[in-house]
């Protein structure tokens, strides 16, 4: 999923539009940065029945959609930002973001 670099700067040129946007309306940068949001990393997702839900028993395995090695999800507010791969970080996780998912391509998600 790699971007060429003219695809890099129009999607930086929309960003910056959609930037410019935000402060002829008037948006006070100051007050967007205190704002929380949720942040969650995705591994995969499934559907089950509710049947086989209940056969769950400690030991288990739920197979996920997602290829191993395919990169993890990096959500804001259940919206996809980025994409990594999981790290560790004095004995945390975190991602390495190898993939950030352009503003404007975010905003027609929504």
């Amino acid at each position: 999923m790699s971007e060429t670099t003219e695809d890099q700067d129009q999607d930086q040129a929309e960003d910056n539009e959609i930037v410019e946007e935000a402060v002829n309306h008037h948006i006070n940068p100051d007050v967007l940065q205190n704002i929380s949001v949720a942040i969650k990393v995705e591994v995969g997702r499934t559907k089950m029945k509710i049947r086989d839900l209940l056969r769950l028993t400690q030991g288990s395995v739920v197979e996920l959609e997602r290829i191993a090695g395919e990169p993890l999800d990096l959500l804001v507010n259940d919206t996809v930002v980025a994409q990594g791969e999981v790290v560790l970080v004095n004995d945390r996780y975190g991602i390495r973001l190898t993939r950030v998912v352009p503003a404007s391509e975010r905003m027609r998600n929504i």
